[in-house]
């Protein structure tokens, strides 16, 4: 799995060809170190709510690309008015699975607000198992504990920035309820009101999930991470 970050909660997952973008952030993002025109090849853009920080460029890029956007039905809804075309629209719901570039994406539940539709998360199971887990803008909650019941996830993407999600001692209890071998925390440094940096979040993760490894990564870093 090669995981590039964008800043925010914008990455770009990329395995055996397949290639997703998700929360694509980039217009207004102080983070992102390139613009929407510059990154490469895409098969779909994910999309977990209807906030300006996570939608950011999700209309041009698909537009311009042809390529689809997955989110949930009632967002894009909002959406097509904005000028995506409708034929490039994978709406779904909460629980469902669709599969986009021959990966499953299970959306579920996220705690967050959200203007249409519903926030929500993505579980990305790639073609040989490796699954991945961007929760998207969130608050902790229980039923994160039944994810690893249905999906054994190999790396977890968690905001960590508080006022809008979960802080770093709330991330940190997300792993251990997850599972996750790995974790990317998010959504941190981006603007002031949030959390400065991964410090304080590899101390609760040491005392509440000591075997969830802590993947470090800077903005337009790639990285490589394995089963």
């Amino acid at each position: 799995m090669r995981l590039t970050w964008y800043g925010h909660s914008n990455f770009l997952l990329q395995q055996n060809g397949a290639t997703l973008l998700v929360d694509p952030f980039f217009d207004g993002n102080p983070n992102a170190p390139v613009t929407h025109e510059e990154i490469g090849k895409i098969d779909a853009v994910l999309l977990t709510h209807d906030h300006q920080d996570h939608v950011g460029q999700a209309v041009e890029i698909c537009r311009s690309r042809k390529v689809p956007l997955v989110g949930v039905f009632d967002t894009l809804k909002s959406l097509f008015a904005q000028g995506l075309p409708q034929d490039l629209g994978i709406g779904m719901n909460i629980g469902g699975t669709v599969q986009v570039a021959g990966v499953n994406v299970h959306m579920v539940q996220a705690m967050h607000s959200s203007a249409t539709g519903a926030a929500t998360g993505f579980i990305i199971t790639f073609p040989d198992g490796f699954c991945v887990y961007h929760s998207g803008d969130t608050g902790l909650f229980s039923s994160m504990q039944l994810f690893s019941v249905f999906h054994k996830i190999d790396l977890a993407l968690l905001p960590i920035g508080g006022h809008f999600t979960m802080d770093p001692r709330q991330a940190a209890y997300a792993c251990k309820m997850l599972g996750c071998r790995k974790v990317v925390p998010m959504h941190w440094g981006t603007f002031p009101i949030l959390e400065q940096g991964t410090e304080e979040f590899a101390r609760q993760l040491d005392d509440s999930a000591p075997d969830t490894e802590l993947v470090h990564i800077a903005p337009g870093q790639t990285v490589e991470v394995r089963k």
